[in-house]
């Protein structure tokens, strides 16, 4: 027989496309349309459907940029349509290749009750089927006219990103506003095609099963006369029948369909869209749910949940229903997907706390999976988090972005920094916008890397990033592939479902240990400084306000704030979501983000102000209230006394125009120049700076990566540098303890503070930058005189160590890494500490000198200018601080990253505030001590082993205890841990290497 293959696979897509799909609405009548612009911010949806309208055409330019139009369409259904399936074809102007990134609508009935979202691929609304002819029809569209930010050139800067840089121009045109008959028969003529088209194209060529299907299709296509699609689509369908009631293979791939709109809680918009976006996707999928009997869809993010509970509360009751079904289902137990990499111990673990309570108030629906598909890379920490939050699974999809090695598994144990093993899917889809697309589903059978020992992997099935979520046509697509031959088999289920099966038939699945690397977006540990500063604060602070108001609730009866710490954590915790914290979204995000962070330290400050003053009383004892987890100058953790006197530092000039700092234990020189030339460990001699090198040395590169502006930055920016060691000034600065320095460079100024303070082994570093640069990346480097091969980086509840050299492709990929507050670096008798209090990308490189001796370099990441898309990301003033610790051991590490991030407050009081929790040991550090969140006055202390060793320790109540509980993260009694014993007070405990512990105290 001749090849004829291609003949017919062109004439399928021709005749698709020019016949078949335009006589899914063989007939159609306009709809009238009017029209009001919302004159601000969006308006109550009252305020929208009782507005003045003004008649708009098809055809017509409308939507200024981020505006809100309320559209009212309006007509008769003619009576020659009667018995037939009518809907209207809304189409805003959409683009259909952008959904989730156009302008977008919901429709609603006069009554206000929603009825569906519309987006590009979505744009239908069913009037009847049947109807009886005669209808009239009122249908309000809330639209949206959101910019495309990220077209069809991506990367290009755009103003659009800020309602104050957007401007008024129109951005839409609309495109049809009808009343039309469904030809449901062609429409599934349609999908028939389709599935048998795309799964074609993927069988081999010499597959008889791919020829059966061409002779199939043919065959159809015979059957269509191309003059009366409608009129014969019936018998075309009718000669599709066998070839897809073909079953698939025993042997064949089972996919777990979740029906799933991955929608950023902000991105390419700002928060205040996502609560549309994120109600205009529930009233679709509860639509569809009561469409299709089979469909069960997904939604993470407890957030997002919330939002529509406040302000679509008739969207609210729909999704209410549809959980209790069964079929709407809350997924992931975190209140926003947020970042994994840069959230601190204490707010990773919230991130459960509050998006699994939420659940569980709302629906008695506990989580057992964490479901992060789009998250940039996750911190070693974090399974050991997962597991302490009652969960058990694991569902992550960005790995497959990496782009130099593979990720070997798809279902694995991945391993944590105390040895905890969490259960974990990676889809072979390799998107969380899965279609239902041929080429999807045979891409996640070829690359499934467990065949042989599993069969089994899931399908986020929809179209997320801006939202919309699953399409009748998908779920069509995928009634189809349950059980096809050629096919993987497809069934729509819950996430837990798909776990339960998949760790059945896994049970023993590889490991992997160690932080999961994401080969990509590097530069968001950098980009957008001041919302990572705003978060790193408010941490802080965070932690300072429960303690604070926790031990003064009980020494004083201090009203303690449960709902103004609920309320803030919440909005932290929004903020660290995987595009907010990253500094990936729009300028309109950010600008809103420090206006926040700047609202909640103010709020937090009151509160730490408040519980302070309450606990000090009135007198003239001056006090130091110590919130670090550490003693400092003889002050206990948790606790406030007189600071002991912390000696002298002696600040001398050298002949050379240097500077020599002294403090007893560390001895500091600074050249002409601004750069530290010598930085000399007192105690052991040693030198910290290596020969023939300065420390403190900013270093600009230029910074442009291929794609993903604010995400990326590409291993060639190292290629060109220039070391900024001119100096407008170098002086004493305004104590004997330190030098003050003035560079300029390009349009920017530099102005740091070199200070050695008294009694403390430790350079403090203190850089304000006014940033006025482009397309460039500013570092700051320390090379060490240290020979090390590997370094550890302060993750959540422990650290990480990271490999200084490139031995492999693994190795090398990692030339931006994470760290919170410190990297420590150490030989076997002596470490060097690089603190700081708000930033997060790094690098560690090491060269070998002339003198055999090993040059190790740390450089902290400070700033970039990517221009998309922000195209003013972080122009202006930032100010950092960080510390040069030589001589430090990790717990040295430990201990220092704490107090540059929780400096001491000073008050005069009556007499001394002892701790509330005490802890005898400095490798057990308590992170969180708190009032527990049910308001029934019982102390909840949380810690763990910080050094990465085994521990015992004793934990002191400074208050009578009743008795103990060993806890999870949501404060409730583990039934497998038996209470410790309390003796007056003092707790016992012991601690594998980096483990989390959280203790109940009930107060007697």
């Amino acid at each position: 027989m001749h090849d004829d293959r291609t003949l017919v696979e062109a004439r399928l897509r021709r005749v698709l496309d020019e016949r078949v799909r335009p006589a899914v609405y063989p007939e159609s009548v306009p709809l009238e349309v009017a029209v009001w612009h919302a004159p601000g911010e969006p308006v109550p949806v009252a305020e929208g459907l009782a507005a003045d309208v003004e008649p708009i055409t098809v055809g017509s330019r409308w939507g200024a940029p981020w505006g809100t139009s309320w559209f009212r369409v309006t007509g008769t259904v003619p009576e020659a349509w009667a018995g037939r399936t009518v809907e209207a074809v809304l189409d805003l102007g959409f683009d259909e290749n952008m959904p989730g990134f156009q302008c977008e609508g919901l429709v609603y009935r006069p009554d206000g009750t929603p009825v569906k979202g519309l987006n590009p691929r979505n744009q239908w609304v069913r009037i009847g089927a049947p109807v009886e002819g005669g209808e009239e029809v009122r249908l309000h569209v809330e639209a949206a006219s959101n910019p495309v930010v990220m077209d069809y050139r991506p990367f290009t800067p755009t103003p659009l990103g800020d309602l104050e840089t957007a401007g008024s121009d129109p951005q839409y045109t609309l495109a049809r506003m009808d009343l039309a008959v469904l030809d449901e028969t062609v429409w599934h003529l349609v999908t028939d095609l389709e599935v048998l088209g795309e799964l074609m194209a993927e069988l081999p060529v010499d597959s008889p099963r791919r020829w059966e299907i061409l002779r199939a299709v043919e065959r159809a296509l015979d059957a269509v006369d191309l003059q009366d699609v409608n009129g014969t689509a019936e018998r075309a369908r009718s000669l599709l029948t066998d070839v897809l009631a073909a079953p698939a293979v025993p042997s064949a791939h089972r996919i777990s369909a979740v029906g799933h709109a991955h929608i950023d809680s902000a991105w390419l918009w700002p928060l205040r869209e996502t609560v549309r976006k994120v109600a205009r996707t529930a009233a679709n999928m509860t639509a569809l749910l009561d469409d299709e009997p089979d469909f069960v869809f997904a939604m993470s993010q407890a957030q997002q949940w919330a939002w529509i509970k406040e302000h679509r509360p008739e969207v609210w009751a729909r999704v209410k229903k549809a959980v209790a079904d069964g079929r709407f289902v809350p997924a992931g137990g975190m209140w926003v997907e947020s970042d994994t990499n840069m959230p601190g111990s204490e707010a990773m673990a919230r991130q459960f706390v509050h998006g699994k309570r939420f659940f569980l108030d709302e629906f008695g629906v506990e989580n057992d999976e964490a479901w992060l598909p789009d998250t940039f890379g996750f911190a070693a920490g974090l399974p050991q988090i997962i597991k302490a939050a009652g969960s058990t699974y694991l569902l992550t999809q960005k790995i497959s972005w990496s782009r130099t090695n593979s990720f070997p598994h798809h279902t694995f144990r991945w391993e944590g920094i105390d040895g905890t093993r969490i259960f974990t899917h990676f889809p072979p889809v390799d998107t969380y916008n899965c279609s239902m697309r041929g080429a999807e589903i045979a891409h996640a059978v070829r690359n499934f890397k467990d065949k042989g020992t599993a069969r089994h992997s899931l399908a986020p099935t929809g179209w997320g990033d801006g939202g919309g979520g699953t399409t009748r046509e998908m779920v069509a697509k995928a009634a189809r592939l349950h059980d096809l031959e050629g096919s993987a088999t497809v069934t729509w289920e819950t996430p837990s479902a798909f776990f339960a099966k998949a760790a059945a038939e896994n049970p023993e699945p590889p490991v992997w240990v160690g932080e999961l690397y994401l080969e990509l977006h590097r530069a968001t540990l950098t980009s957008q400084a001041g919302t990572k500063q705003g978060n790193r604060r408010s941490e802080h602070l965070l932690r300072e306000a429960e303690l604070w108001a926790a031990t003064a609730a009980v020494r004083t009866g201090f009203p303690y704030p449960y709902a103004d710490l609920d309320q803030i954590w919440k909005t932290v915790l929004l903020h660290q979501f995987h595009d907010i914290l990253p500094g990936s979204s729009i300028a309109w995000v950010h600008r809103e983000a420090r206006a926040t962070y700047a609202r909640i330290a103010d709020e937090l400050n009151a509160i730490i102000d408040a519980a302070q003053r309450a606990l000090a009383g009135e007198g003239g004892v001056p006090l130091v209230f110590n919130a670090a987890p550490h003693t400092r100058a003889g002050v206990p953790a948790g606790g406030a006394r007189t600071a002991e006197a912390p000696g002298r530092t002696t600040h001398t000039r050298r002949p050379d125009g240097g500077h020599l700092l002294d403090n007893g234990l560390l001895r500091v020189g600074v050249d002409a120049r601004g750069l530290v030339d010598s930085a000399v460990d007192l105690a052991t001699g040693r030198e910290t700076i290596a020969p023939g090198r300065t420390g403190n040395l900013l270093q600009l590169h230029q910074d442009l990566p291929n794609m993903w502006d604010a995400w990326d930055v590409d291993e060639f920016y190292r290629n060109t540098v220039t070391d900024l060691t001119d100096a407008d000034e170098v002086a004493p600065g305004d104590d004997d303890a330190s030098v003050r320095i003035v560079r300029t460079f390009g349009d920017s100024r530099v102005t740091q503070v070199l200070s050695l303070p008294p009694g403390e082994k430790r350079l403090v570093v203190d850089t304000e930058v006014d940033w006025h640069e482009t397309e460039k990346f500013l570092k700051l480097a320390f090379p060490l005189d240290l020979h090390t091969d590997r370094y550890a980086s302060e993750t959540q509840f422990g650290h990480f160590f990271r490999p200084t050299h490139t031995n492999t492709s693994w190795e090398a990929a990692k030339f931006e890494a994470c760290n919170h507050r410190f990297v420590h670096l150490q030989e076997p008798d002596w470490g060097v500490a690089v603190v700081n209090d708000g930033t997060y990308g790094h690098d560690v490189t090491r060269t070998v000198r002339t003198d055999g001796g090993t040059t190790t370099t740390v450089r902290v990441s400070l700033l970039r200018a990517p221009r998309f898309p922000d195209p003013e990301t972080d122009q202006g003033v930032h100010r950092f601080r960080h510390a040069l610790v030589p001589g430090a051991s990790v717990g040295d590490a430990v201990r220092e990253g704490w107090r540059i991030n929780l400096p001491e407050r000073r008050l005069d009081g009556a007499a001394e505030v002892a701790p509330l929790v005490g802890v005898d040991r400095d490798s057990v550090v308590v992170t969180a001590v708190k009032l527990a969140d049910d308001g029934s006055g019982d102390v909840v202390v949380r810690f763990h082993e910080a050094h990465g060793a085994r521990a015992r320790a004793t934990l002191t109540a400074g208050f009578p205890v009743a008795g103990v509980e060993v806890t999870d993260l949501l404060e409730r009694p583990l039934a497998d841990t038996a209470p410790p014993a309390v003796d007056d007070g003092r707790i016992a405990v012991r601690l594998r290497p980096f483990e989390l512990r959280t203790l109940r105290l009930k107060r007697a």
